[in-house]
């Protein structure tokens, strides 16, 4: 009798946790990164296209969310090349025909890669602009002067 309740509590209660299957859903009213917006992949250049995903989910991200881009700066040492934001990181221009020209420099660096995928991640978590800015300036000012003042 002892073996048979301990495989019904097994059952009922271990099984269900495993697979992620329970009664309790999320409070915290978080979205997921899945429900950000994200540029189409053929507006990429076949070098982005080609890319790891997080590299270029990052430049979709940035192109279909310049202001969240923009908010934050980069920690990686391209305030040199005369990058202002992270944004710049995966454009260099965006003129109003529509043809943006991408910047190749996050094609290479997995610190501007890193702080766009954080973005992502809080957005989708639902924080504000001031949070994710604060957030990305204490994780990532030990790597490098940030390229805003």
């Amino acid at each position: 009798m002892k073996k048979t309740f301990s495989l019904l509590l097994l059952i009922t209660f271990a099984i269900p946790m495993l697979f992620g299957i329970t009664g309790c859903s999320s409070s915290n009213g978080a979205s997921s990164v899945s429900a950000l917006h994200f540029a189409t992949m053929s507006d990429m250049s076949q070098k982005i296209q080609s890319a790891p995903q997080t590299v270029s989910d990052a430049y979709r991200f940035a192109v279909a969310n310049p202001e969240a881009t923009k908010n934050v700066p980069c920690f990686c040492g391209c305030g040199a090349m005369g990058h202002t934001s992270n944004y710049d990181c995966y454009v260099q221009d965006a003129p109003n025909n529509g043809k943006i020209i991408f910047d190749e420099h996050a094609l290479g660096c997995s610190i501007c890669v890193d702080i766009t995928q954080d973005v992502m991640r809080m957005m989708g978590e639902g924080r504000a602009p001031p949070q994710i800015r604060q957030t990305i300036l204490n994780t990532y000012s030990q790597f490098g002067p940030s390229n805003q003042p």
